[in-house]
């Protein structure tokens, strides 16, 4: 008698699962060593006992979170803080002004509208790091050299955001939904805030996820604009501390310290990460049902 393999069995994914499974260890590799290395004193950090992807005999989490919140007068947490203002201020006005201008390409006819959007586009191939020195002329041309005005004015543009909201407010939000809402007196602010708006969710959260991020992550930008270390975001007070463990024997040694910081600065992305993952999931189903 012939046996019939269940309906699901499909051999050929198994390659695919096994090479997800093994991004996925790749990915998670060096979280697992930032969380291992932040346990470790600083001599420890150096010995192999137990292997580098491995806790050693002394747990030192504690200890190194206590040396972090005191060292220099606790600055850490000033730069912690600086990296939140700069995020959240940067990253939420670069998706605010990206949801306006992806909802205006996509929605609205106007004169030039294909050579604007030739020019936003045109612009995500530049890389960000060429544009610092002439931001630096720039800026320092409107005495805004050593202010937090230096940071979040940059982080304002996302050309890539307001490419994505373009791209997903073409299928999600149909222009026969917009017409209904006009034909019954509704207002385009009330029609972009009331109709648009809710059926964009899942593309705002993400372009806020990756405007948050990147300004969260960016390092270049602010040790170029920025000479006042009260002023300096997590990623540049971290560079800071490890210049001054690598001048020699004689510096202070403050490696536990610069590991412990950064695992505690990568908490709160995960965090949010976790918490808006769900808007991804019902971004999946948008037309599913057209």
């Amino acid at each position: 008698m012939a046996t019939t393999k269940p309906s699901g069995y499909q051999p050929k994914r198994i390659g695919s699962h096994v090479f997800l499974l093994v991004l996925c260890v790749y990915f998670l590799i060096p979280l697992w060593w930032l969380l291992v290395a932040s346990t470790k004193t600083n001599s420890s950090l150096f010995v192999s006992n137990g292997g580098a992807l491995w806790f050693s005999g002394d747990f030192a989490l504690g200890q190194n979170l206590s040396a972090l919140v005191t060292y220099q007068g606790g600055i850490y947490w000033q730069w912690l803080g600086n990296s939140f203002l700069y995020a959240l201020v940067g990253g939420g006005g670069a998706t605010i002004i990206c949801v306006l201008a992806g909802y205006g390409f996509a929605k609205f006819r106007f004169a030039g509208r294909g050579i604007v959007f030739s020019l936003v586009l045109g612009s995500v191939m530049v890389p960000g790091t060429a544009l610092v020195i002439p931001l630096f002329m720039l800026f320092s041309k409107f005495s805004m050299i050593n202010t937090m005005w230096s940071i979040i004015l940059p982080s304002l543009l996302s050309p890539v955001g307001a490419y994505l909201i373009r791209v997903y407010c073409q299928d999600a939000v149909p222009d026969e939904l917009l017409d209904a809402a006009r034909v019954d007196g509704a207002s385009e602010l009330r029609t972009f805030w009331s109709v648009s708006l809710p059926q964009l969710r899942p593309a705002v959260i993400t372009v806020l996820l990756l405007s948050v991020v990147a300004t969260w992550n960016n390092f270049f930008l602010p040790s170029i604009m920025l000479s006042d270390s009260k002023l300096w975001p997590i990623t540049v007070g971290l560079q800071n501390w490890l210049v001054h463990s690598n001048v020699g024997s004689g510096a202070e040694q403050v490696w536990n310290l610069v590991v412990c910081g950064a695992f505690v600065s990568i908490v709160p992305l995960i965090v949010a990460f976790l918490l808006l993952q769900r808007y991804w999931q019902s971004g999946l189903t948008v037309g599913a049902v057209r």
